[in-house]
Protein backbone atom coordinates (compact mmCIF):
# COMPACT_ATOMS: atom_id res chain seq x y z
CA UNK A 1 0.00 0.00 0.00
CA UNK A 2 1.34 3.43 -0.92
CA UNK A 3 2.04 5.83 1.88
CA UNK A 4 -0.05 9.02 1.95
CA UNK A 5 1.53 11.92 0.08
CA UNK A 6 4.12 9.81 -1.75
CA UNK A 7 2.63 9.94 -5.27
CA UNK A 8 4.76 12.94 -6.37
CA UNK A 9 7.96 11.63 -4.79
CA UNK A 10 10.74 9.78 -6.55
CA UNK A 11 11.53 6.16 -5.69
CA UNK A 12 14.10 7.04 -3.02
CA UNK A 13 11.82 9.58 -1.35
CA UNK A 14 9.05 6.95 -1.16
CA UNK A 15 11.45 4.49 0.49
CA UNK A 16 12.56 7.15 2.96
CA UNK A 17 8.96 8.01 3.80
CA UNK A 18 8.19 4.36 4.47
CA UNK A 19 11.25 4.02 6.73
CA UNK A 20 10.39 7.21 8.59
CA UNK A 21 7.01 5.67 9.37
CA UNK A 22 8.34 2.20 10.22
CA UNK A 23 11.56 3.25 11.98
CA UNK A 24 11.13 6.84 13.23
CA UNK A 25 14.02 6.20 15.61
CA UNK A 26 16.50 6.18 12.68
CA UNK A 27 17.70 9.13 10.60
CA UNK A 28 17.37 7.83 7.03
CA UNK A 29 18.57 11.11 5.47
CA UNK A 30 21.74 9.48 4.01
CA UNK A 31 19.49 7.37 1.76
CA UNK A 32 18.56 10.58 -0.04
CA UNK A 33 22.11 10.90 -1.38
CA UNK A 34 23.33 7.31 -1.43
CA UNK A 35 20.09 5.80 -2.73
CA UNK A 36 19.88 8.33 -5.55
CA UNK A 37 23.54 7.88 -6.46
CA UNK A 38 23.00 4.13 -6.59
CA UNK A 39 19.95 4.49 -8.83
CA UNK A 40 21.73 7.01 -11.05
CA UNK A 41 24.75 4.67 -11.33
CA UNK A 42 22.49 1.80 -12.36
CA UNK A 43 20.70 3.90 -14.97
CA UNK A 44 23.96 5.35 -16.30
CA UNK A 45 25.50 1.89 -16.58
CA UNK A 46 22.51 0.75 -18.65
CA UNK A 47 22.87 3.78 -20.94
CA UNK A 48 26.64 3.30 -21.31
CA UNK A 49 26.33 -0.44 -21.96
CA UNK A 50 23.87 0.25 -24.78
CA UNK A 51 26.66 2.04 -26.66
CA UNK A 52 29.22 -0.69 -25.88
CA UNK A 53 26.76 -3.27 -27.17
CA UNK A 54 26.62 -1.54 -30.55
CA UNK A 55 30.25 -2.60 -30.92
CA UNK A 56 29.68 -6.09 -29.49
CA UNK A 57 31.60 -5.17 -26.35
CA UNK A 58 30.77 -5.69 -22.70
CA UNK A 59 31.50 -2.97 -20.17
CA UNK A 60 34.58 -4.88 -19.00
CA UNK A 61 35.88 -5.41 -22.52
CA UNK A 62 35.44 -1.72 -23.30
CA UNK A 63 37.39 -0.99 -20.10
CA UNK A 64 40.31 -3.21 -21.20
CA UNK A 65 40.43 -1.64 -24.65
CA UNK A 66 40.30 1.83 -23.07
CA UNK A 67 43.23 0.99 -20.78
CA UNK A 68 45.26 -0.17 -23.78
CA UNK A 69 44.34 2.87 -25.88
CA UNK A 70 45.18 5.28 -23.01
CA UNK A 71 48.63 3.69 -22.76
CA UNK A 72 49.63 5.45 -25.98
CA UNK A 73 51.70 3.93 -28.76
CA UNK A 74 52.37 1.03 -29.02
CA UNK A 75 49.05 0.57 -27.10
CA UNK A 76 50.08 -2.32 -24.89
CA UNK A 77 50.30 -3.25 -21.23
CA UNK A 78 51.21 -6.28 -19.17
CA UNK A 79 48.20 -8.20 -17.82
CA UNK A 80 48.99 -7.04 -14.27
CA UNK A 81 49.03 -3.42 -15.44
CA UNK A 82 45.67 -3.95 -17.12
CA UNK A 83 44.26 -5.26 -13.86
CA UNK A 84 45.55 -2.17 -12.03
CA UNK A 85 44.19 0.20 -14.67
CA UNK A 86 40.77 -1.45 -14.71
CA UNK A 87 40.46 -2.25 -10.99
CA UNK A 88 39.68 -5.95 -11.45
CA UNK A 89 41.57 -9.13 -10.70
CA UNK A 90 44.07 -10.65 -13.09
CA UNK A 91 41.69 -13.62 -13.45
CA UNK A 92 38.90 -11.36 -14.65
CA UNK A 93 41.30 -9.59 -16.99
CA UNK A 94 42.40 -12.93 -18.45
CA UNK A 95 38.83 -13.83 -19.41
CA UNK A 96 38.28 -10.45 -21.01
CA UNK A 97 41.55 -10.68 -22.92
CA UNK A 98 40.64 -14.18 -24.15
CA UNK A 99 37.41 -12.91 -25.69
CA UNK A 100 39.03 -9.80 -27.15
CA UNK A 101 41.81 -11.93 -28.62
CA UNK A 102 39.27 -14.31 -30.21
CA UNK A 103 37.59 -11.25 -31.74
CA UNK A 104 40.92 -10.08 -33.17
CA UNK A 105 40.91 -6.86 -31.13
CA UNK A 106 44.00 -7.61 -29.01
CA UNK A 107 47.03 -9.86 -29.32
CA UNK A 108 49.25 -11.39 -26.67
CA UNK A 109 53.00 -11.53 -27.16
CA UNK A 110 56.21 -11.91 -25.19
CA UNK A 111 57.48 -8.73 -23.60
CA UNK A 112 60.48 -7.13 -25.28
CA UNK A 113 63.59 -7.71 -23.20
CA UNK A 114 61.90 -10.23 -20.89
CA UNK A 115 61.11 -13.54 -22.52
CA UNK A 116 59.09 -14.64 -19.46
CA UNK A 117 56.76 -11.65 -19.43
CA UNK A 118 53.72 -11.18 -21.63
CA UNK A 119 52.02 -8.08 -22.93
CA UNK A 120 48.62 -7.46 -24.43
CA UNK A 121 48.45 -5.07 -27.35
CA UNK A 122 45.65 -3.52 -29.36
CA UNK A 123 45.54 -4.80 -32.91
CA UNK A 124 44.91 -2.33 -35.72
CA UNK A 125 41.33 -3.64 -35.89
CA UNK A 126 40.99 -3.23 -32.12
CA UNK A 127 42.23 0.34 -32.20
CA UNK A 128 39.93 1.26 -35.09
CA UNK A 129 36.89 -0.31 -33.39
CA UNK A 130 37.71 1.24 -30.03
CA UNK A 131 38.23 4.70 -31.49
CA UNK A 132 34.76 4.56 -33.09
CA UNK A 133 33.22 3.17 -29.88
CA UNK A 134 34.95 5.78 -27.72
CA UNK A 135 33.71 8.62 -29.94
CA UNK A 136 30.14 7.32 -29.51
CA UNK A 137 30.74 6.78 -25.78
CA UNK A 138 31.82 10.40 -25.24
CA UNK A 139 28.89 11.66 -27.32
CA UNK A 140 26.60 9.56 -25.10
CA UNK A 141 28.19 10.93 -21.90
CA UNK A 142 27.62 14.47 -23.16
CA UNK A 143 23.98 13.57 -23.88
CA UNK A 144 23.51 12.13 -20.41
CA UNK A 145 25.10 15.10 -18.66
CA UNK A 146 23.14 17.61 -20.79
CA UNK A 147 20.20 17.09 -18.43
CA UNK A 148 22.08 19.35 -15.98
CA UNK A 149 22.99 23.01 -16.55
CA UNK A 150 26.79 23.34 -16.94
CA UNK A 151 27.14 25.11 -13.59
CA UNK A 152 25.34 22.25 -11.80
CA UNK A 153 27.42 19.64 -13.63
CA UNK A 154 30.61 21.45 -12.55
CA UNK A 155 29.38 21.73 -8.95
CA UNK A 156 28.43 18.04 -8.93
CA UNK A 157 31.85 17.07 -10.29
CA UNK A 158 33.52 19.13 -7.55
CA UNK A 159 31.37 17.56 -4.81
CA UNK A 160 31.89 14.02 -6.09
CA UNK A 161 35.65 14.56 -6.45
CA UNK A 162 35.86 15.79 -2.88
CA UNK A 163 33.74 12.93 -1.51
CA UNK A 164 35.60 10.29 -3.51
CA UNK A 165 38.92 11.59 -2.16
CA UNK A 166 37.57 10.90 1.35
CA UNK A 167 36.34 7.39 0.55
CA UNK A 168 38.97 6.03 -1.85
CA UNK A 169 42.51 5.25 -0.77
CA UNK A 170 45.09 7.38 -2.58
CA UNK A 171 46.71 5.76 -5.59
CA UNK A 172 50.49 5.85 -6.07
Amino acid sequence: MAHPGTAHMDHVARIQAAWRQERPDLDVAPQGVIGRLHRIATLLTQELCTVYGRYDLSEGEFDVLAALRRAGAPFERAPGELAAHTMVTTGAISKRIDRLERAGLVARRRATGDGRGRVVALTDAGRALFDRAFTDHIRNEHRLLAALPPSEAAALEHLLTSWLAQLEPPTP
